[in-house]
Formats: C-alpha cells, sequence, structure tokens
C-alpha cells in the first residue's frame, strides 16, 4: 500500500497554486469506507496547510509577503482561509492501504480578485 516514491510537483502554475497532501488510514478501522473517508479528509487538511504555507511566502507589491499582510489585516487572513478551504480539488488516489493522496488547485485570479496585488 505505498505510495509512489517520487511525486513531481509543480506548485506555482502561470494561473494557479497546486497543493498535494498524503493522509494516512487508521488500520484499526475495520470498515474500508470509513479508513478511506479518514484518509481523504487528512489528505485534505494537509493539502490546504500546505497551500497556506505557499500562499503566505508569495510576495505583494511593496516587498512584503502575504504573511506580514496577514498579520496585520485579520480580514486578509480570513479570506484567505476562505479561499483555501474552497480549492478544487483536482485529483485523489487511494493506496492500497487505504491511504490517499488529493491533489488540490487555487486559481491565481481568487487571489487578485480580494485585492493582493501579486508580484508574477
Amino acid at each position: 500500500g505505498e505510495i509512489s516514491r517520487e511525486i513531481e510537483q509543480e506548485a506555482f502554475k502561470k494561473d494557479y497554486i497546486e497543493s498535494i497532501g498524503i493522509g494516512a488510514a487508521d488500520q484499526t478501522i475495520e470498515n474500508k469506507t470509513q479508513r478511506m473517508a479518514t484518509s481523504r479528509n487528512a489528505a485534505i487538511v494537509m493539502a490546504q496547510y500546505e497551500m497556506l504555507s505557499m500562499i503566505k511566502g508569495l510576495k505583494l507589491e511593496g516587498g512584503i509577503t502575504v504573511e506580514k499582510a496577514m498579520e496585520t489585516d485579520s480580514v486578509i487572513a480570513t479570506k484567505i482561509d476562505a479561499e483555501i478551504k474552497g480549492a478544487e480539488i483536482v485529483k485523489t488516489e487511494w493506496t492500497n492501504d487505504d491511504g490517499c493522496v488529493v491533489t488540490l488547485r487555487l486559481p491565481k485570479k481568487r487571489l487578485k480578485a480580494m485585492g493582493l496585488k501579486l508580484i508574477d
């Protein structure tokens, strides 16, 4: 039940940001559907966390990062959190042991629509 030893990931593409999350299944759960559901949920949370980390590192006009903007503006922080939670799940894969790999995608235009002036 192993995933591939190599995952190719290009996180920042021209029009969107993409992240991958890996979730493990609790092998003590007897029901296969429950194992698959819990590993998928864990993978989604991990992918959201990875996406947030990437977004925080983006540079804005004026030379600051998104992370600094979030520290000084709680509205931006709330909007980014909502955008990440609304990111599109573009791929879900399960391993033989019911673990899960999820790929999330967030269009950059959604960040720009919030008023963030990203430096491309």
